[in-house]
């Protein structure tokens, strides 16, 4: 049986199914030639990121499909309905990749805390010749400690981001449609443990309360975060979006920086991804990376291991 990791899976993935007898095809196919390809190959399991589309028209001209994985939480790239009613399996890793996502919400924050893309971009040019203006124009950095961080979706991922926001000594405030409260437990190089119990609260107050606000959210049909919200936030709170483009305005975001309600931003994903905005790309007040939120190497081995264990249950066993 074959697999096609179309946008890629690691290698221990890859040894797992190959151990189990199916053959692994790892290559990016593009997308108007997926389906001559999958059918030329008879693909039994089609493996994506959010880089391929996986619509109800190629499902429907696939008849070798048995199976669609997405290596990651979202699922907004697949048509899962239509493939569940086709009889076909809709797997994914809704946790393995965490942790990751999560390090990088705080990877803006600290950095844009402390003024580091602005200082990383003015040392190599004037740091030799204006060091001492620049030591004084980047000292007017906040610490995270004692600050509240609202977390804005709080399933895996904001519950991973809580995690380290209390670790730090942060105070978190958690909100989610669905979830009325999680215990979140701390687990320490020692193997100590300590929990604690966060009961979500209404986005109104969050909005009100929280230094620095976290999305984590699925693809929604309208937007979470508009002018309307941002009126509502604290004064120079900062705003990071790990989730998916669309869920903030990032029109109504550049003018919450430029007014001065927002004193910035760290975004990972973009509302015309992948062509953000020149207005984005090129604000000084928004800390940048491409989609990478769940792209470390520990995530891209756990992915693989957890795709090819519930290919092996699914097709195999």
């Amino acid at each position: 049986m074959k697999i096609l990791a179309n946008d890629g899976i690691s290698k221990s993935g890859i040894a797992l199914l190959e151990k189990n007898g199916f053959s692994v095809i790892v290559m990016r196919v593009a997308q108007n030639q997926l389906e001559k390809f999958i059918n030329e190959e008879q693909i039994v399991g089609l493996l994506v990121r959010s880089a391929t589309k996986v619509s109800q028209d190629l499902i429907e001209a696939c008849p070798s499909l048995k199976l669609i994985g997405r290596g990651g939480v979202g699922m907004d790239n697949i048509d899962v309905e239509f493939a569940i009613d086709r009889g076909l399996h809709v797997i994914n890793t809704p946790k393995v990749s965490s942790n990751s996502v999560a390090e990088l919400v705080f990877a803006h924050l600290f950095g844009m805390a402390r003024f580091l893309p602005a200082s990383n971009r003015e040392m190599p040019l004037e740091g030799d010749t204006r060091f001492n203006e620049l030591k004084k124009a980047f000292s007017q950095g906040i610490e995270l400690r004692g600050k509240t961080l609202g977390i804005i979706g709080f399933g895996s991922i904001g519950q991973e981001v809580a995690k380290i926001a209390m670790g730090l000594g942060m105070h978190v405030i958690a909100t989610d449609t669905e979830i009325k409260k999680a215990i979140i437990e701390l687990t320490f190089f020692n193997h100590q443990k300590i929990s604690f119990t966060i009961e979500t609260q209404p986005l109104e107050t969050l909005l009100t309360t929280a230094d620095f606000i976290t999305l984590h959210i699925p693809a929604q049909e309208n937007y979470t975060l508009t002018e309307n919200e941002f009126n509502k936030m604290k004064n120079g709170v900062g705003i990071v979006n790990t989730a998916r483009g669309g869920v903030l305005n990032e029109v109504d975001l550049i003018n919450a920086i430029e007014n001065g309600k927002v004193q910035f931003a760290g975004l990972d994903v973009f509302e015309s991804e992948p062509t953000p905005e020149i207005q984005i790309l090129m604000n000084a007040e928004v800390s940048l990376s491409p989609h990478i939120g769940g792209a470390t190497l520990e995530a891209q081995e756990r992915i693989g291991i957890a795709l090819a264990t519930q290919i092996i249950h699914l097709l195999k066993n």
